[in-house]
């Protein structure tokens, strides 16, 4: 199977422009691709996850990877997907989440011996003369073309500002700078991305001729990663210190059902074959195929060493028991105590499995906690120092929130 044919049969790509010179490209490794990554935090998260597989994947295959870090366009704010404005960040804030990206991007791509660029926009967008650049750009855009595309569509009604109107302009502006400076032929995005991507390889040759060899994939990074990087609690980070391995690990345990075969498609590097075998697979082997996307993607995210405490903590908790050190912990000092005990609802709150007492009293009344497997109904319930052993008690609220109590 070929590269191209892989991705396809991976279930990672929407739609396609060029199509033959793409597969040759891709196929033959000669792909010099842009993805790009907004930095509007200082931590990628799961819904990055697609981009970094595939960016990965096409590289395995020969193909140079160019992460574009959005330093410029974060200036102004991407209203895709947005029913307001985004909150206008500062340059050192920018410039922080930048350097946090760089980290964690190379877990995913080799970035040594110019394999792979990592490159920031505001490199070039901060330095544009205004009026260079209406003259220079300006002619090869359509308003009313801009105005039909879905992103600013959703956004007439409720206001749209001049500065996010600019954001094709910039992102366009992106793919022709990169085919300039870096040779890059290619670029992928997600589905909500398209007018824009197409308006980078309009730009390229219009400016440059109808033979500029530029192409635009278009990949469902952002419907499904975007989906698939949320949970009620908000976003699961790739940062260890923000999401830890351990509750990284539970979060694609917990994927549905329905779920698990696509996330192994699309984001593990098993072979096709082995994953198409457990398409037949229901109940308990289900969960076997829950255990093997989580150890993998953890794996991928964190390391094996991290990846095998993760899920020996997780079997723990699902057998009921067993060794429990791998799970996360929570250390009560001393001074937590009063009379050598603490209430149940402060407990909750001290452990991070509830945001306050009163959420902490509902969960209780509710039937949601327990502690060692006994379930807590008296919110006035209290714990004594003496009853948590070296080993420490488990606490839980819910189905899938938990946490080790140890006294230091």
């Amino acid at each position: 199977m070929t590269t191209y044919d892989e991705l396809v049969a991976r279930g990672l790509i929407a739609q396609v422009t060029d199509e033959k010179e793409i597969k040759e490209l891709v196929n033959d490794g000669k792909a010099v691709f842009y993805i790009g990554f907004d930095p509007t935090a200082d931590s990628l998260h799961v819904g990055h996850f697609m981009a970094l597989c595939l960016m990965k994947r096409l590289q395995m295959a020969g193909n140079k990877p160019i992460a574009l870090i959005g330093g410029g366009t974060a200036m102004i704010g991407d209203p895709s997907g947005r029913t307001d404005m985004r909150q206008m960040m500062t340059k050192e804030t920018i410039a922080h989440n930048v350097d946090c990206f760089k980290k964690q991007m190379s877990r995913f791509i080799d970035f040594s011996d110019d394999k792979a660029l990592l490159v920031n926009n505001a490199d070039w967008l901060l330095d544009l003369n205004y009026v260079e650049l209406l003259r220079d750009v300006g002619p090869h855009f359509s308003v009313n073309r801009m105005l039909t595309a879905e992103c600013y569509k959703q956004r007439m009604e409720r206001g749209l500002s001049f500065l996010e109107f600019n954001y094709m302009i910039m992102q366009s502006y992106d793919f022709y700078a990169l085919f300039q400076k870096y040779g890059c032929n290619m670029q992928f995005g997600g589905d909500d991305q398209w007018s824009n991507m197409l308006g980078g390889t309009e730009l390229i040759r219009r400016k440059l001729g109808k033979d500029a060899y530029a192409m635009t994939i278009n990949l469902l990074l952002n419907s499904e990663g975007k989906k698939m990087g949320k949970t009620q609690s908000g976003a699961v980070w790739l940062d260890p210190n923000k999401t830890s391995p351990f509750d990284f690990y539970q979060y694609w345990r917990n994927v549905a059902d329905d779920d698990v075969l696509k996330c192994l498609r699309m984001l593990t590097f098993l072979p096709l074959e082995q994953i198409e075998e457990m398409d037949h697979w229901e109940g308990s082997r289900l969960n076997e195929a829950k255990e093997i996307l989580a150890y993998e993607l953890t794996n991928l995210v964190h390391g094996e060493t991290e990846a095998k405490k993760a899920q020996e903590g997780a079997r723990a908790l699902f057998a009921g028991g067993g060794n429990t050190a791998n799970m996360p912990m929570t250390v009560l000092q001393e001074d937590d105590f009063e009379d050598g005990k603490i209430g149940v609802l402060k407990l909750l709150v001290k452990a991070g499995l509830a945001a306050s007492n009163g959420e902490a009293r509902r969960n209780v009344e509710q039937g949601g906690v327990s502690v060692d497997g006994e379930k807590i109904t008296d919110v006035r319930a209290l714990i004594a120092r003496d009853d948590i052993s070296d080993e420490g008690i488990v606490l839980k609220r819910g189905k899938k929130k938990f946490m080790r109590i140890t006294v230091g």
